[in-house]
């Protein structure tokens, strides 16, 4: 079965772009079919002698695809860019209702998901996207719909309803589309109000109980007014199964409602105002787990041992689905993995043409609110949570405007552009992280598993037999007796340290067993003055985050035609932002507090880390709240891109370009950036210096070259690009099964001994002078596209890339990098594969003379094989695999009727999204073992799942 498919993804490899003409729009609001045009139907417009000749020689002309990426209306096949161009036939044909399902029909592109959808989108191009579900970080691909930025990936994977095109941009586009597109962007262009009457319906139904419905209207209400409404509904049962309660997670229940007006009065003016309302109420996004086991390294070698973590969890009643696709989970029994979206907005788009120039104005205002439940240790214990009661939370508004000058002169020797740009946004982040009921007996075991492994009784209450414990006080006592008896004076120097090592035992499980029948961390609490009933249960955070983001920037993008054949593009844009943050941190984790006054002090239990780690995973603030005011950063950056173009001949576009990237700075929004340097109280009980500082980081920088041909010839069209990326101040979000922490990555030009993949947070330094990008991108892409007979369109191409950390890795301004991050040097970006094909074929015979079609369509999409995890450990690698979709079905006459029979991942390929550390299950990984760091890798992996296959059928009518 894998060698057929590979055979069929060879045969099809890579590009999303279909031959499928569309005619310019006049009135500057896009590319869009003329009223009446075959074009509107999906169909190539071509005159009747073209026509004639295409039938003659049983080829079609593939046409000019219009497309605005340069903001303003050109054919594909003139922009001296790497774009692709996914028409609505295509995203019908393929199945596209979000942007993740670009995927298969974009070889350059990636988007998958983690946590949740709503939070956690991540748009990859070229290899390069921004990893993790921290609202604090903006992504590196950019997303706008309907020439408005949306600010986070995840408000496009909803249904996205009725779409003109899709275009997607490689490379960075700062100087039209602004910040946050130093990877590229994604531009969804809906389908506008037209003055042609027209109605829309379609059914869906499939497994998984699929029932989707979507219905559309438009029409002119005069000659000069037309309106658009378009809705959506969907439903459909999750992908995973709880085997707890018995419901589905992962599943579908959302809705769209889209309505427009367009105001023609004249060819000079035009206005269409956008309102759209869309909500879900999922629950989403849970996790299998990875195979467990554990990493030994005996005799040189790196041995498979089963999971001392699953056994364990196993033992207090846990169940573990290891068996990863079998697509089962384990929920704790009260929690939930709620995703509650509202999202809505509306923009209004004027145009105005004094006739030697055009004036474009982009009015936006946007509003999201996403609500968060999480069963965050993702299997039935009681653990660590996020409680769904609606206190956990991210919520945007957003206003934008954007103002557009547009026109030639010089006798069209120059096509200008000047614009600025405004927009200011509001994000409130609130956090609920609380620890669970099975807490405190779990962290009593892995406490025990390292003081004293033989008083772990998994069957007790608190996980801990007290008589083993007592006896071990007993024995130690003796043996410390013994040789406190022997003078000081004729002490050996090993019974001088025997004396202390049993000193701080014997303190250390004193203190761990004072309390009859609390054993563990009850009895600690009472060591350290606190009441011994303390409990973990409900134990948590209660973190609110304020940040407004003011975005303000002036650009210009100006083509010279230099000779009819050679032209010269300059651009560029300043950019200023502002970030302000207000923070408020709120916690009652006494233990931790308590705990954490002790470093420093002569307490035996000062240094025992497994002590504070287990408690600490919240960290603690002192006194119970700490509000942080005032914090504020200011950017100012330029980008551009300078781009000559050459056209040796009508047919063929060649052209070099260097464009400069820029992703915005920020603030990470995650209490655990202040672990670094503790929130809490440090010796002496004096509050720690905590500041809105230690959770900034830089932005990131992207200085591209390319290199492009494009052909343009009959029946077929061939583009070629090939790049090279420099990113500064990388950013990265990970992960380490504790902590979330966010790092500006860079390289240092001089060598640092390998100090980048050692075990020592402190080591590997560089001085400012020396640092040089940390992430460099490069590679080659092809797309074909070809209509090489009548009714037949066959669209491949490939992208190979090679998107790597650097050697000498360091983090921002030249400080030593995390051990956390010894594996990166010198290998792949996560979710970055040197090698992704993705093809189609279509096949629209007719074949009855009253007009009836039938529809033949196949896609795929193959790629190498690439690691999910953003610190690339081993257990996170996704071979290689092959996702294929197909279609097959009727079309009436005019396309009035349809009725078509559809499969999406056709050979239910199984496959990763991302694997990531279970929370508090565990530590160490296979590359820690064999490099010496760690005797044993004990830790759990979760994973998040690509869709299984989906398959039903799909009536329409459009009359």
């Amino acid at each position: 079965m894998r060698k057929s498919i590979w055979l069929l993804s060879a045969g099809l490899f890579a590009i999303s772009t279909p031959a499928f003409a569309q005619s310019t729009d006049t009135d500057g609001q896009g590319a869009q079919p003329t009223e009446g045009s075959t074009a509107e139907a999906g169909a190539v417009s071509k005159t009747g002698v073209e026509a004639q000749t295409a039938e003659q020689t049983n080829t079609a002309d593939v046409g000019d695809i219009v497309v605005t990426a340069t903001r303003r209306n050109e054919a594909l096949s003139d922009v001296p860019l790497a774009v692709s161009a996914i028409t609505a036939q295509t995203l019908e044909n393929s199945g596209v209702a979000d942007i993740r399902q670009l995927t298969q029909v974009s070889p350059s592109l990636l988007v998958s998901s983690t946590s949740s959808e709503a939070g956690a989108g991540a748009a990859r191009i070229r290899g390069i996207g921004t990893v993790g579900d921290n609202p604090g970080l903006e992504s590196s691909v950019a997303v706008f719909i309907d020439g408005v930025y949306r600010s986070r990936t995840g408000v496009g994977l909803t249904e996205l309803g009725q779409i003109d095109r899709i275009e997607v941009l490689r490379g960075p586009q700062g100087t039209l589309f602004g910040r946050n597109a130093s990877a590229g962007l994604i531009s969804i262009i809906t389908a506008k109000p037209s003055f042609k009457q027209q109605v829309n319906a379609e059914l869906t139904l499939g497994n998984y109980d699929l029932r989707r419905v979507e219905v559309g209207a438009t029409g002119g209400l005069s000659d000069q007014f037309a309106v658009r409404a378009d809705a959506i509904y969907m439903k459909r049962d999750g992908f995973l199964t709880d085997t707890i309660s018995g419901r589905d997670v992962n599943n579908r229940d959302r809705y769209l409602v889209r309505l427009q007006g367009l105001y023609k009065p004249n060819d000079q003016f035009s206005f269409r105002l956008i309102g759209d309302y869309s909500k879900r109420d999922e629950e989403c996004c849970a996790a299998t787990f990875l195979r467990a086991r554990n990493y030994t390294l005996s005799g040189g070698n790196v041995i498979e041992t089963p999971s001392t973590i699953a056994g364990l969890e196993r033992a207090l009643g846990g169940v573990i689905h290891d068996d990863t696709f079998a697509r089962d989970i384990s929920i704790t029994p009260g929690r939930s993995f709620r995703q509650d979206v509202k999202d809505y907005g509306v923009s209004g788009e004027a145009v105005y043409d004094f006739g030697g120039a055009e004036l474009t104005s982009i009015t936006a205002y946007r509003y999201n609110n996403y609500i968060r439940g999480q069963d965050a240790d993702f299997n039935n214990l009681d653990i660590i949570y996020r409680g769904d009661d609606g206190s956990a939370y991210n919520k945007f508004k957003t206003f934008s405007q954007e103002l557009r000058l547009q026109g030639t002169t010089l006798n069209d020797r120059l096509n200008w552009l000047v614009g600025g740009y405004f927009a200011n946004e509001k994000l409130t982040v609130a956090d609920n992280l609380s620890y669970g009921a099975d807490y405190e007996r779990y962290s009593n075991c892995l406490l025990f598993s390292s003081v004293l492994p033989g008083a772990v009784q998994t069957s007790s209450p608190t996980c801990v037999n007290q008589t083993i414990v007592n006896g071990a006080i007993s024995t130690l006592s003796s043996q410390l007796g013994a040789l406190l008896a022997i003078p000081v004076a004729s002490r050996t120097p090993a019974q001088v340290a025997a004396i202390t090592q049993l000193q701080t035992s014997v303190g250390t499980l004193g203190a761990l067993n004072s309390v009859p029948g609390r054993p563990g961390f009850g009895s600690l609490a009472a060591t350290l003055g606190l009441s011994p009933t303390t409990s973990f249960n409900g134990v948590g955070l209660r973190d609110v985050y304020d940040q407004n983001s003011r975005n303000f920037a002036v650009f210009t993008h100006n083509i010279f035609n230099i000779t009819d054949s050679l032209k010269l593009t300059l651009g560029a844009r300043y950019t200023r932002e502002r970030k302000t943050l207000d923070a408020t941190f709120t916690d009652n984790n006494l233990l931790c507090r308590a705990l954490t006054s002790l470093n420093g002090t002569a307490s035996p239990l000062a240094g025992l880390q497994a002590l504070q780690q287990l408690p600490c995973v919240i960290p603690s603030v002192a006194g119970g709240s700490l509000s942080l005011q005032n914090g504020k950063k200011t950017e100012s950056k330029l980008s551009g891109t300078v781009v000559l173009s050459w056209k040796p001949s009508s047919d063929i576009l060649t052209y070099v370009s260097y464009s400069r990237g820029y992703k915005a700075g920020g603030y990470n929004l995650d209490r655990s950036a202040f672990s670094r340097t503790l929130v809490g109280t440090a010796p002496g009980g004096v509050t720690t210096a905590a500041s809105l500082k230690q959770l900034e980081f830089k932005p990131e920088i992207n200085d591209a070259l390319e290199l492009g041909m494009k052909y343009n010839g009959r029946g077929i069209d061939v583009n070629v690009a090939a790049f090279n990326q420099l990113f500064r101040d990388f950013q990265l979000n990970t992960f380490n099964g504790l902590n979330f922490f966010v790092e500006n990555v860079n390289s240092c030009s001089k060598y640092i001994f390998n100090q980048d993949r050692d075990n020592n947070s402190a080591t590997g330094t560089c001085a400012k002078d020396d640092l040089r990008a940390g992430v460099r991108s490069r590679g080659v892409e092809v797309e074909v596209f070809t209509r090489p007979i009548t009714d037949v369109s066959i669209n491949v191409g490939g992208t190979w890339t090679s998107t790597k950390y650097r050697q000498n890795l360091v983090g921002v301004e030249g400080r030593a990098l995390s051990n956390a991050l010894f594996q990166l040097a010198q290998r792949r970006l996560s979710n970055s594969a040197a090698l992704a094909l993705t093809g189609s074929a279509s096949f629209t015979p007719q074949i009855t003379d009253s007009g009836i079609r039938a529809l033949f369509y196949v896609d795929a999409r193959h790629s190498s094989q690439y690691n999910t995890g953003s610190d690339l450990d081993l257990e996170k690698l996704q071979p290689a695999y092959t996702v294929v979709n197909a279609r097959v079905g009727l079309t009436g006459p005019k396309g009035i009727w349809g009725v078509e029979l559809w499969a999406q991942n056709l050979f239910n390929e199984d496959f990763l999204q991302v694997a990531f550390d279970a929370t508090l299950q565990g530590s160490g990984t296979y590359r820690a073992v064999r490099s010496g760091f760690t005797p044993t890798s004990s830790q759990l992996f979760g994973a998040f799942l690509g869709e299984p296959r989906t398959y039903g059928m799909t009536v329409r009518t459009r009359f």
